[in-house]
């Protein structure tokens, strides 16, 4: 197991941006599919995007289709979620994770990748 750490959270304003960041040492990011949670207080983990290994795929759930992008950076073995348009129900913990996909959901690996400590973000006027 490797376990991934996030970074680049914070508090901003409803309508504002930020940028995610997961990296990993010791472990390519490149070769799996990698997907970000978040969790927020009294809710379960939720999925909110993942990347196919080799970037040919990517998948939102429907509340941040059209506001977040998944993207990858294969030299610097980075993982990003660009995050715009931000909403106060946009405010939880974010972690990412090696996952499987199927269709057009997908599912933590367990058996790849911890989960981190991940990334608090908060949208509030």
């Amino acid at each position: 197991q490797v376990q991934l750490v996030e970074s680049g959270g914070g508090v901003v304003q409803p309508g504002g941006s930020l940028r995610l960041s997961c990296t990993a040492t010791g472990f390519t990011l490149y070769d799996y599919a990698i997907g970000w949670f978040r969790q927020a207080p009294g809710k379960e983990r939720e999925g909110v995007a993942c990347i196919s290994g080799g970037d040919s795929d990517t998948y939102y759930a429907d509340s941040v289709k059209g506001r977040f992008t998944i993207s990858r950076e294969k030299a610097k073995n980075m993982l990003y979620l660009h995050m715009n348009s931000l909403k106060p129900e946009d405010t939880a913990i974010y972690f990412c994770s090696a996952v499987w996909i199927y269709g057009n959901k997908w599912w933590p690996r367990p058996e790849v990748t911890s989960w981190g400590q991940g990334t608090q973000v908060t949208v509030s006027s």
